[in-house]
C-alpha cells in the first residue's frame, strides 16, 4: 500500500513510519524537515515531503506536487496544543490571540486545505483509508480546560463525519481515533514491556496504537471502524 502519514518526524508519527516501513509499504512521511536518522536502506519505499502546516496555504500546495498521484491510506497525525496544555499551569485567558489563531490554522484550516486535495488521490485506490488521529479530549466531558486544543480536535470530528458521509458512495473509509495521552518517550526499539510500564499506566505506548492502525489497513473494503476511543487503563476520566 501507499500510505501518507502526515505528522511523521517523531512520537506516534515516527513510530507509524517505522512499523509500517518494517510491514512493507510504501510510505510519503509529511513533516516540518525531514528527519536526519531516517533509514537509508528502505529506498524506494520511503518519500519525504518537508512542508510546515503552520503555513497552510504553501504548504498544501507543496504537498500536492510531490505527492503520488494515488493512495491508498493516510494518516493525518498533525497537531499543536498550547505551550502549557496538559500542565497546572495552563490557562486560557493568558492565551495570546496570536497563539490561538496559529493553533486554528495548524490543527483546523491546514487539515480541511490539505484533505480537500488528497481525497482525490485516495479514491483513485480500490481500497481507499483516512485515519485522523483525534484526542480524547475533544470528546464531550473530556474533563481537560485546554479550550482551543479540544476544540481543534472537536472539528477534527466534524470533519470525519462529513468526509464519511460525502465519499461513502465512492468508499472511502473514515476512522477517528481518539487517543489518551501518549508514551512518545519510547519509540518501537524499545521492548514493549517497557514502554507499557512508563507512566505506571496512564500512558499509552505508540506499539499499541500501530497495532491498531496495522488492523485497521487490514480490513476488508466491506467494513471499517467509524470511531475508535484509546485511554490510558489508568486514565480516571475514561
Amino acid at each position: 500500500m501507499h500510505i501518507m502519514i502526515v505528522g511523521a518526524s517523531r512520537g506516534l508519527g515516527r513510530a507509524l513510519v517505522d512499523g509500517l516501513l518494517a510491514d512493507g509499504h510504501a510510505v510519503i512521511g509529511v513533516s516540518r524537515q525531514r528527519p536526519a536518522d531516517l533509514p537509508a536502506s528502505q529506498g524506494a519505499q520511503l518519500q519525504w515531503i518537508a512542508a510546515d502546516l503552520a503555513a497552510p496555504a504553501e504548504a498544501v500546495e507543496r504537498i500536492a506536487r510531490e505527492a503520488p498521484a494515488t493512495l491508498d491510506a493516510v494518516i493525518y497525525n498533525l497537531g499543536v496544543w498550547e505551550e502549557k496544555a496538559f500542565s497546572d499551569e495552563y490557562a486560557f485567558l493568558d492565551d495570546a490571540d496570536g497563539a490561538i489563531v496559529d493553533m486554528v490554522n495548524t490543527n483546523i484550516t491546514a487539515t480541511i486545505l490539505l484533505l480537500k486535495r488528497l481525497v482525490p488521490r485516495l479514491l483513485a485506490s480500490g481500497k481507499p483509508q483516512l485515519i485522523l488521529t483525534g484526542s480524547t479530549s475533544g470528546l464531550r466531558q473530556s474533563g481537560r480546560p485546554e479550550v482551543t486544543f479540544s476544540a481543534s480536535k472537536f472539528a477534527l470530528n466534524g470533519i470525519a463525519d462529513a468526509l464519511r458521509e460525502g465519499f461513502r458512495a465512492q468508499g472511502l473509509a473514515v476512522t477517528a481515533l481518539q487517543l489518551g495521552y501518549l508514551n512518545t518517550y519510547d519509540g518501537l526499539s524499545v521492548p514493549l514491556a517497557d514502554a507499557a510500564a512508563r507512566g505506571e499506566g496512564e500512558l499509552i505506548p505508540v506499539h499499541d496504537v500501530v497495532a491498531v492502525v496495522r488492523m485497521l489497513l487490514s480490513l476488508s473494503n466491506a467494513s471499517f471502524v467509524r470511531e475508535l476511543v484509546m485511554p490510558a487503563l489508568r486514565d480516571e476520566r475514561f
